[in-house]
């Protein structure tokens, strides 16, 4: 069963609605374990106390703030328990706002993704209030506190709950400025955004996520496997970058290959779906072949 990481409740106007929050998503990379280079040993990361020059177990920690220089004060849950804030222990919500401008606000640069369930006795204003953001296109923008931090956040209507997203603040979000992006200096030839409109509408489709997997995992697995089996991996062919004057031509290349592949994957579609020959056939044929094998003899015992 799911485990909540965390118990509080959505706050709008005099609205409180119970709720648990669940993490929405997991990592599923590969993992390494660091080694000594010269024996290939497990190392272990331990705690080390340099005023009593041994090392101490993680428990005998605490958490301490600087507050001037050597100068710590000791912090407990309790403390942080304690923070005079309503969004220590809710989501607070702060405006509803259009989906587009919220987007363009910066609401798709999202941290981490948590799934909302309601307690029993707020599930009609839980779901409620989900229904109205579905009707709407709303977004509601909110405020809570996550692992010591108040977390801006934005709360989602998504299948049969409703999602919050944690998002950056708006001094976390790096300018464009700092990046080479002249956009206004390019200048696109007619006949190069056509190929590319009939390139994308050669690739268009569906999105369909069950059927994406992350394929660097499986190839860097069959990398750690060859070697496991004493084998040297086979280093891939890197895709040389598309030169200026061969756009055009790449873009020619592109939709003809996306045109092939459509082509070749409904072929096989349709060759798949295909019915099969029903056997009543083969059966109404058995009869009609008995039938006349049995007329001259029945033809017989008539004259007979």
């Amino acid at each position: 069963m799911a485990r909540s990481m965390w118990r509080g409740a959505i706050q709008f106007g005099l609205v409180t609605i119970p709720v648990k929050l669940y993490l929405a998503t997991e990592s599923g990379g590969i993992g390494f374990n660091l080694l000594h280079k010269t024996d290939l040993s497990r190392i272990q990361m331990k705690v080390y106390c340099p005023a009593d020059d041994e090392v101490i177990s993680r428990s005998d920690t605490v958490r301490g703030y600087e507050w001037s220089k050597g100068k710590y004060v000791v912090v407990t849950e309790e403390d942080l328990e304690s923070v005079p804030l309503k969004t220590v222990r809710s989501i607070e919500i702060e405006a509803f706002v259009d989906e587009e401008q919220a987007e363009e606000k910066g609401a798709r640069f999202v941290k981490q993704a948590y799934y909302l369930e309601p307690d029993e006795i707020g599930r009609k204003a839980f779901y409620l209030l989900k229904s109205v953001l579905e009707e709407t296109s709303k977004v509601a923008i909110c405020k809570i506190v996550l692992k010591d931090r108040e977390q801006l956040a934005a709360l989602n209507p998504f299948s049969k709950t409703i999602l919050l997203t944690t998002l950056h603040w708006p001094d976390e979000i790096r300018s464009l400025e700092e990046l080479n992006l002249p956009e206004d200096e390019i200048e696109i030839k007619p006949a190069e955004r056509k190929m590319a409109e009939q390139l994308i509408a050669s690739m268009g489709d569906e999105f369909d996520p069950s059927g994406e997997r992350d394929e660097y995992r499986e190839a860097l697995m069959q990398v750690i496997e060859a070697k496991v089996a004493g084998e040297k991996p086979v280093r891939a062919k890197q895709a040389e970058p598309t030169k200026i004057g061969d756009l055009m031509a790449a873009l020619e290349a592109s939709v003809s290959a996306a045109r092939e592949s459509r082509r070749t994957g409904t072929a096989k579609a349709e060759k798949a779906e295909k019915p099969k020959p029903a056997r009543a056939k083969t059966t109404t044929a058995r009869k009609r072949k008995a039938a006349e094998e049995e007329a001259p003899a029945a033809r017989r015992r008539k004259t007979a």
